[in-house]
């Protein structure tokens, strides 16, 4: 086949993929006439329709989907190794993307980064924020970081940090006007700052644990928010009590301004963990990140 056909083949992936020639063509940098004339150049030399074209919308036929699932998997692998040559050099270089929750992010990956980056000027590191479990593939990244037991079946998981506690506290003014709960469900009764999750909109259920007895509480109070240093402070300010990660509260605990409680229903779980496909080349900067991020503890 012609250099000429195997470009044509490449055109046809990205329409039938974006459903729109507009779209196909500013992602290929051509113009809809160009790209036109080359998938009825190609229909006309395989001598089938591939693509149903109506005036608002490009759909692939039956033909076209057959197609489609051969040559688009081919393309990706090629596309993938002719990204790994750009990376043989005797030191790492391009760009990584990585999803993680917001704890993650500050107390794990960013130490990480301050280790990995000086040495490292052609290496450069996107760290996206996100509660949610994002499909890593379709979304565009090298990576993902999420609590062990959260991480699917199908990537391959490396732990980078320690066992994980949480913890409920409260200042020393709000338990001066609210009794400590002793159980779990005592928290419906105060008034607890929540964690809203950014990805599908819910409100977070604090979960419990002792002595295998599993309980999920869905507090309730007047303040929602997203980051931990906004929840954090709320609850510096007497304002209701978080539920936070323990390393957060420690030195608060320590120093008086925060009052920890329901301890023994906070038992150690998982700790967090950088996934990725197993299909995914380990080229110079991901072997560095990688290496650079394991737990040795």
């Amino acid at each position: 086949m012609t250099t000429e056909r195997y470009d044509q083949l490449a055109i046809f992936a990205i329409v039938a993929q974006e459903r729109s020639f507009t779209r196909a063509a500013a992602r290929l940098g051509m113009s809809q006439p160009a790209l036109s004339r080359a998938m009825r150049q190609l229909e006309e030399r395989l001598g089938v329709r591939l693509l149903a074209r109506t005036t608002r919308s490009v759909s692939a036929t039956e033909a076209g989907e057959h197609l489609l699932r051969v040559i688009a998997p081919r393309f990706e692998e090629i596309d993938s190794e002719l990204a790994l040559l750009s990376e043989y050099r005797d030191k790492p270089m391009g760009k990584l993307r990585i999803t993680a929750g917001e704890h993650c992010a500050i107390s794990v990956l960013h130490p990480a980064l301050g280790k990995l980056l000086p040495d490292n000027p052609d290496l450069s590191i996107e760290i996206i924020v996100d509660y949610g479990f994002t499909d890593i593939v379709a979304q565009g990244f090298d990576a993902g970081v999420r609590l062990g037991e959260q991480v699917a079946k199908d990537m391959i998981a490396m732990r980078i940090g320690p066992e994980m506690r949480m913890a409920v506290v409260g200042s020393p003014a709000y338990f001066a006007r609210h009794a400590a709960p002793k159980i779990p469900n005592d928290l419906m009764a105060h008034n607890c700052i929540t964690l809203r999750m950014p990805t599908h909109g819910g409100l977070y259920a604090w979960e419990f644990e002792k002595n295998g007895q599993e309980v999920n509480v869905r507090v309730e109070g007047q303040m929602v928010f997203n980051t931990i240093a906004m929840r954090l402070q709320a609850a510096l300010q007497g304002l209701g009590l978080a539920f936070m990660p323990e390393d957060v509260v420690l030195e608060h605990v320590a120093q008086g301004r925060l009052v920890r409680v329901l301890e023994d229903w906070c038992e150690p779980f998982s700790g967090y963990h950088l996934y990725y496909p197993s299909r995914r080349q380990s080229s110079p900067a991901f072997t560095l990140l990688r290496e650079t991020l394991r737990y040795t503890g």
